[in-house]
């Protein structure tokens, strides 16, 4: 990592932020595990700068560029909820510096959930369940809002990023990467968004075409279950204990990562929650309402816990060079696919 050299990283800090004076430094911040991220120290207030990966790392479909929308997502929730999200100060496309995307943001109080084992671990769930209940009532429509109250580029951000387009009710990644078009279902954009899931892990060597060609039918079959009238809300999709900060009494005083964020059925986002410990009887608590438990539920939430698990293939072999985590993963896949739908 030769570019991003101290002396570089002080360089565009100065050129984002002209009015910090004095000496700053920099300390990795060791818990990143896509983006290569640090505190700022020693300026007016600590900031946090967090720099993609290279361009030709090895992404899941939706993970490239997939830093251009935090801008956007940060605006609408800071502005349409009371769920403590970061400021951002400056975002950089234009590899002027790096021959990467970054962003420096301000840096929340607290420390992660996974540092702070002496509070109430269910009061905090039930603050996180508050939180995502507001952002889940946050619909695709609502991005107009947002949208209508930024100023130009140039005056906000650095970097030359398009802005998501103006539509109501659209379903899936709506973000300026664009790693798919939106839909006018959720049925349809989770189609695609599981097709273009199997081509990655495909791709990496991991899925061969009767393997491909399993899933895809798979989901086929059951592709009615997703078609119902169900809200494009915003979903984060990567809610875990280090993306959750506490204070030492407790209070949940930040909620990070957006970079993720999709927009569709709750139920996706649950199907993380269950994965990552987070969904439970606290949690609902704060949430306001219990999930579906129908058998159609059921089935869907096995879907999206394939979906999620199935990003941890491409992720081990195709950036961590780990092809027998990568087996693991596939293992379980194909585990759960034969627990749940054999005869």
């Amino acid at each position: 990592m030769a570019e991003l050299s101290p002396r570089t990283l002080e360089s565009l800090i100065r050129a984002h932020c002209p009015d910090l004076n004095g000496a700053i430094a920099f300390s990795r911040i060791p818990t990143g595990k896509f983006n290569t991220s640090f505190f700022v120290h020693g300026a007016k207030q600590e900031l946090v700068l967090r720099i993609a990966p290279p361009r030709d790392a090895v992404f899941v479909f939706y993970e490239r560029e997939m830093m251009r929308q935090e801008p956007g997502i940060h605006d609408l929730v800071r502005s349409q909820t009371t769920v403590p999200v970061p400021r951002i100060l400056a975002f950089d496309d234009s590899h002027q510096w790096v021959d990467r995307d970054f962003l420096i943001m301000e840096r929340l109080p607290g420390r992660p959930l996974t540092e702070a084992g002496h509070v109430s671990y269910d009061d905090v769930l039930r603050q996180v369940g508050r939180h995502l209940a507001e952002v889940h009532r946050l619909r695709s429509g609502a991005e107009r809002h947002a949208v209508e109250g930024w100023r130009p580029a140039s005056e906000r951000f650095t970097g030359g990023a398009s802005r998501p387009p103006l539509t109501a009710e659209r379903y899936g990644y709506l973000g300026p990467h664009r790693p798919m078009e939106p839909q006018r279902t959720w049925g349809a954009a989770f189609e695609i968004m599981w097709h273009k899931m199997i081509q990655d892990i495909a791709s990496v060597g991991h899925y061969g075409p009767e393997e491909s060609r399993m899933l895809r039918r798979l989901l086929d079959k059951h592709l009615g279950l997703f078609d119902r009238p169900v809200p494009a809300s915003l979903l984060h999709m990567d809610v875990w204990h280090q993306n959750i900060l506490v204070d030492e009494f407790g209070k949940v005083t930040g909620l990070l990562d957006w970079d993720r964020a999709l927009w569709g059925d709750p139920e996706i986002e649950f199907a993380v929650l269950d994965y990552c410990g987070i969904s439970e009887p606290a949690f609902w608590e704060g949430y306001g309402r219990q999930r579906d438990e129908s058998e159609e539920a059921r089935v869907r939430q096995v879907f999206y816990l394939l979906y999620e698990l199935q990003k941890y293939i491409v992720i081990r072999e195709g950036r961590g060079r780990d092809s027998a985590g990568a087996r693991r993963y596939k293992h379980q896949v194909m585990g759960i696919v034969q627990k749940a739908f054999s005869p």
